[in-house]
């Protein structure tokens, strides 16, 4: 019975492993978004698809990973970004990524993780035959071998989709025009880190992997790499200048003060360093320096959004909601309406406490919904608006929305019916309630089958 016993143990963590599951937060930011959005939509192309329709998400996870999870969207981790040291880096991980959603594999996984499972079931079975007849050494030794080989039959199929991506890859930067030398550069990386790892380079080790060994990678792709016209291309001089901005903004969000202070030093005045050190500051409430930071940059180029940006949200957040709102209403001007930054605009329009800019909170939060529907924090915005404006019903509409996004179905239930109850029946915003309403129930019902 003890074998019996696990047995039936490895199989249910069998069983568990072939369904991983993983949450991470979303890093959003409207520069960024920009960038990675600017850098795939050339792969997208290439690969047949229009302008727009893949979407790269950006998490905050210190590891270099980038991975698709079903759609047409990239996640990639704000540790990849910190590795790379350029865009076209990233872009050879784009591409890659592209590569696994042109082939389905999100979809196909499940084939691999089903021979996988049946290999494990039928040697489970004939184990506990084994077992129930005497033979308990048997058992777990069939058992064993069945694990062995289920194992090795799913990292198989996931090799080969890995390299299947790698050739999808280096097609779509030929095809768009770009060079592969940041993809063959990402992957020395790669091999460096499992050298310090001491991850061993043998086919024996490369068997045990879900991906293939970063040197046969390297080693696949060199040759296509070199012959392709695109090979001796420059990679795009704005678009570098652009990503070590975004990569030295990153590095002063996430990393401690002390630390960015010591990564950019005072003497270094590039736009970079300087806005490294503005963020850094600002986690330090040294708000005169964040700001004299955000002055430079703003001095060098008036009209970079991203610098209005951050020097309106400094404001806001040090309590100058009204000094805020010139550099943030122009920021909201040339992104034409940004859906992040307008919720922005907004919250420092309602800040103020002064019921003259509600009409023009409701129209710029009006607009950041409507680009961007997905923003729990714009909606909040926009229920405080119509609260204050004495409309009820809309603003329990809004508290709806962003209840659903937030994970909260029971309130947004009872939000949306008190929306549904109060608005004119057949409106635009009556029938939102109804479907919010619907949502709400469909997400209880999953909620109450899993307990």
């Amino acid at each position: 019975m003890r074998i019996l016993a696990h047995i039936f143990a490895a199989l249910a963590l069998t069983m568990l492993a072939a369904h991983p599951a993983a949450a991470q937060s979303i890093l959003r930011d409207a520069e960024t978004e920009q960038l990675l959005q600017d850098m795939v939509d050339p792969l997208a192309e290439a690969a047949g698809l229009g302008e727009g329709s893949v979407e790269v998400v950006l998490l905050d996870d210190n590891s270099i990973n980038a991975f698709v999870a079903g759609g047409q969207r990239i996640y990639v981790h704000s540790g990849l970004i910190a590795a790379a040291d350029t865009a076209n880096e990233v872009q050879g991980v784009l591409a890659h990524e592209l590569g696994h959603v042109m082939g389905g594999h999100i979809i196909r996984y499940s084939e691999g993780a089903t021979n996988a499972t049946r290999i494990t079931l039928l040697s489970a079975l004939a184990a506990i035959g084994a077992a129930l007849a005497g033979s308990g050494d048997a058992a777990m030794g069939i058992f064993a071998m069945g694990q062995q080989a289920a194992m090795g039959s799913f990292l198989t199929f996931t090799r080969t989709q890995e390299a299947s991506a790698d050739a999808a890859g280096a097609q779509y930067l030929s095809d768009a025009g770009i060079t592969g030398r940041g993809s063959l550069e990402f992957f020395r990386k790669l091999q460096n880190y499992e050298f310090r790892r001491g991850i061993s380079q043998t086919a024996e080790q490369e068997f045990a992997r879900t991906h293939p060994l970063s040197g046969s990678r390297i080693a696949a792709l060199r040759a296509g790499y070199e012959a392709d016209p695109a090979w001796d291309v420059p990679p795009d001089p704005v678009q570098q200048m652009r990503f070590e901005r975004i990569k030295a903004k990153l590095f002063g969000f996430q990393a401690d003060p002390a630390r960015t202070l010591n990564a950019f030093p005072v003497y270094m005045t590039g736009v970079p360093a300087r806005y490294a050190r503005a963020y850094a500051y600002n986690k330090e409430a040294l708000i005169d320096n964040a700001l004299a930071e955000t002055d430079a940059l703003i001095a060098q180029e008036p009209d970079n959004p991203y610098f209005l940006e951050l020097k309106g949200q400094i404001l806001l957040e040090s309590g100058r909601a009204e000094e805020a709102l010139l550099p943030l209403r122009r920021s909201v001007e040339l992104t034409n309406y940004n859906p992040l930054i307008a919720p922005m605009l907004g919250h420092a329009l309602l800040a103020t406490e002064n019921p003259a800019y509600l009409e023009e909170a409701e129209r710029v939060l009006r607009a950041a919904v409507g680009r961007d529907r997905l923003n729990p924090f714009a909606w909040y915005q926009l229920g405080v608006v119509y609260g204050q404006r004495g409309d009820f019903p809309r603003a329990r509409l809004a508290s709806a929305e962003q209840q659903i996004m937030s994970g909260n179905p029971r309130a947004a239930l009872q939000s949306a019916r008190t929306a549904e109850a109060g608005l004119p029946e057949g409106t635009p915003d009556w029938i939102r309630a109804q479907d919010v309403a619907i949502e709400a129930r469909a997400m209880i019902e999953r909620l109450d089958e899993r307990g």
